[in-house]
């Protein structure tokens, strides 16, 4: 990006929201930032203090387009607040969506802009440790695209996708995979309690087993999951056996994939 520091509209600061707001108070190549939320949380507002952040409950009619302006709010929402982000739109603006199931047509036929990217984030957004799926419209164009990179990337990694109809497979693995990770962590304490350990130290063993692996994983980016499954894996051990079960015909994997599909199933649903 060239220029001045481009200037940012986040409207809607609820989890994802503030999520990505807060990874922008961290960020240093942006310029302006306008925050558009009617009921901001004590946090959203201390945040918004604390960098200097424009936070009103409305747009204005006097207020300048930017360059980007976020999505941020409900799905539902849309309609209804289409018509006042009008202000925030100029020939060059790009509209960034994180609203799960509208399409670039559901947005290109409310909003007055040319470029727009949809994305999926997922909450470990949160913590600086998300990875978001996104895809750009035709009319994005490079400086654009760096533009939604250096937004998207202030809350973790960033993949891009070059069909739109892909943001739905992303949605089932990633999107929704967060809840996946916590029910392995739930799954697993309760077999810690099947096993005979005590409810509260089952729940702490699973937990801090899950948060190792992750951590490991991601400490060791030239090992692959399968690789590192093979590192734990002694012939003939006791984690073999808990694999034969896992690896089965009817197992883990087949169970992912089963889950995956209905997610993408429904996120395709949900997308009209």
């Amino acid at each position: 990006m060239s220029g001045p520091a481009p200037s940012v509209a986040i409207v809607g600061a609820g989890k994802m929201g503030s999520a990505l707001l807060a990874g922008l108070g961290r960020a240093e190549s942006l310029g302006r930032v306008l925050v558009i939320e009617p009921n901001p949380a004590p946090d959203v507002e201390e945040l918004c203090r604390e960098r200097n952040f424009a936070l009103r409950a409305r747009v204005e009619a006097s207020d300048a387009p930017v360059d980007a302006l976020v999505l941020a709010i409900k799905p539902q929402m849309l309609e209804a607040a289409a018509p006042a982000l009008a202000p925030l739109i100029g020939a060059r603006t790009l509209v960034l969506s994180i609203l799960a199931g509208k399409r670039v047509a559901d947005l290109a036929s409310r909003l007055p802009a040319r470029a727009f990217v949809r994305a999926m984030p997922n909450t470990p957004a949160a913590v600086g440790r998300g990875v978001t799926g996104a895809y750009p419209s035709p009319g994005v164009d490079p400086e654009q695209r760096s533009l939604a990179q250096a937004v998207l990337s202030a809350v973790g990694s960033v993949e891009w996708v070059e069909r739109e109809e892909l943001i739905d497979a992303v949605t089932a693995v990633s999107g929704s995979g967060p809840a996946y990770v916590f029910y392995l962590a739930e799954s697993l304490a309760a077999a810690g309690v099947a096993a005979g350990l005590p409810d509260e130290l089952a729940a702490r063993l699973a937990r801090a087993t899950v948060e190792g692996a992750g951590e490991l994983m991601h400490r060791s980016p030239d090992a692959s999951p399968g690789r590192l499954r093979e590192n734990v894996t002694s012939p003939g051990g006791t984690t073999a056996a808990a694999l034969g079960v896992l690896m089965a015909e009817d197992g883990l994997g087949p169970l992912l994939t089963r889950a995956v599909s209905a997610a993408k199933r429904r996120a395709a649903e949900l997308s009209g």
